[in-house]
């Protein structure tokens, strides 16, 4: 007679319930793993075999077959080991049955037996509270599981305290983590001050962290691009517990958080190199997040931004206009979450000093680096700002602009002033509905940007991406509707420097 237990696989970010049923047939002996299992979990035959005679048990010497139910989703991963011993464990007899039938067990079986541990466990954490089963898994991920609020945590540290807890006895467990938890460390270093000169891309950051506008940054080398970027985290507002959540999962489905007992509360900022792939970028065959899910809730850096395939740069089409990634892969499809602020840099042409000194880049070879940042993709960025050298006397002289925590205080009022509008999401991120509803246009402010749009083709994107702009302004003002000023500056932020 079979018997069943629970385990989970990743799928993307989030946990898929695996019923792994195990049964023992009068035959050859042989482990024998069906149900569209990848290489790792048709290798967790001899993990399995091996941790037990490790731990002491004579493994049936019958054929051993196990099905991980449904069949149609493909299992990855090492963390189905344990399930599956639990599996035999039962079906041999060699357990009571009670507590197995209860739980939802995820782990890697070392061959001395220990358990070793597995990324995502707070989606198994999440997904184990949903089903209303106790989780058993490695004890170097239970901390980072009862992060979880209102899960069943159960950490073990081989196959013999698996054994000992079915069959009821106590296990020394490391104590249970407080609800306090979070990274340890000093805050960031990186102060907004540091800035010298650059006004006006400094207001344009602001501007950027208020609402969540996306951000182009054009100019010379060393004028400070990069600089600028860097320090966008420091002025964002603090994630609250469901964001500091939300990216930890994340975090730990793409195993960069695989023993962390924390949970991260400082806004990611992910700066992939140019030569990253576009799997890179928004997730791999296996289902991994890509570089645009590890930087939600916080910042996507993208440097020198001519110099990524523009293959690449087109998949940013869908997540920028709808903060999430949808991907297709061999093992399936999956759906992240992309809440991004997107800050790109390059320079003015292909040497690098136009705008600076005198520039012997022909006017096609401008136009063609340009051209690597397709009409499509600029559309999408709200804020456009050319930056010129710093002069020397501004560059050598004492600091001249205000700290991150001065700028950070007026964002977060004016974040405040857009929840108590009622809005659910930051102005760059409404949808038509809810901007026309959450940003009333003054009758001069209306006509300014009906002209601009007929004078300067704006397409229908376009316009909404001013008025978002705008509204982010008036929020930063103070002010409850958008006046014709707030207007005039969101279209100085319009791409007129893109072109050779």
């Amino acid at each position: 007679m079979s018997v069943s237990v629970l385990g989970a696989t990743l799928h993307g970010v989030d946990a898929v319930g695996v019923e792994v049923e195990v049964d023992l047939l009068q035959r050859l002996p042989r482990i024998c793993i069906v149900g569209l299992a990848a290489n790792a979990v048709k290798e967790s035959a001899e993990r399995v075999r091996s941790a037990f005679v490790a731990t002491g048990f004579e493994f049936p010497r019958k054929r051993v077959v196990i099905n991980l139910a449904p069949a149609d989703i493909r299992k990855e991963g090492t963390g189905l080991d344990l399930p599956m011993a639990i599996g035999v464990l039962v079906a041999a007899g060699l357990v009571p049955a009670a507590r197995a039938l209860r739980l939802m067990a995820v782990g890697e079986l070392s061959l001395g037996g220990e358990l070793r541990p597995v990324r995502g466990a707070l989606a198994f954490s999440a997904l184990a509270r949903r089903l209303g089963r106790t989780l058993l898994l490695p004890v170097a991920n239970a901390a980072q599981a009862r992060l979880v609020s209102g899960a069943d945590v159960v950490g073990v540290r081989s196959l013999a305290d698996v054994v000992r807890w079915l069959e009821g006895e106590g296990i020394a467990e490391d104590p249970p983590l407080s609800e306090a938890w979070t990274v340890p460390g000093a805050e960031a270093a990186l102060d907004l001050a540091d800035v010298r000169g650059q006004f006006a891309a400094r207001r344009a950051l602001e501007i950027a962290a208020a609402g969540a506008h996306h951000l182009l940054l054009m100019g010379p080398p060393g004028c400070g691009k990069s600089m600028l970027a860097q320090r966008l985290p420091s002025i964002l507002p603090a994630m609250d517990a469901q964001e500091a959540l939300t990216t930890t999962r994340i975090h730990s489905a793409a195993g960069l958080l695989s023993d962390a007992p924390h949970l991260l509360t400082r806004r990611p900022f992910r700066a992939p190199h140019h030569s990253v792939t576009p799997a890179g970028l928004v997730g791999d065959r296996t289902l991994r997040p890509g570089e645009v899910s590890l930087a939600h809730n916080g910042v996507l850096f993208l440097d020198e931004a001519t110099e990524f395939s523009r293959v690449t740069l087109e998949v940013l089409r869908q997540p920028l206009e709808d903060g999430v990634v949808r991907v297709s892969r061999a093992a399936g499809s999956a759906e992240y979450p992309a809440g991004i602020t997107l800050v790109m840099a390059c320079n003015l042409c292909p040497c690098g000093r136009r705008g600076a000194r005198s520039c012997d880049c022909k006017p096609h070879d401008i136009h063609r680096y340009l051209s690597r940042l397709s009409g499509p993709i600029v559309d999408r960025i709200d804020l456009h700002v050319d930056l010129e050298p710093v002069p020397a006397e501004v560059l050598l002289g004492a600091r001249n602009g205000e700290s991150s925590e001065c700028v950070r205080a007026r964002v977060v009022s004016a974040r405040h002033r857009q929840a108590a509008r009622g809005q659910a999401l930051p102005n760059g991120r409404l949808n038509p509905a809810d901007l026309e509803r959450f940003a009333p246009l003054d009758p001069d402010a209306a006509r300014l940007l009906e002209v601009a749009v007929t004078a300067h083709a704006l397409s229908g994107r376009a316009t909404r991406r001013v008025l978002k702009v705008a509204r982010t302004i008036s929020d930063l003002a103070g002010q409850a509707r958008v006046a014709e000023p707030h207007v005039a500056e969101a279209l100085g932020y319009r791409p007129t420097a893109v072109r050779p």
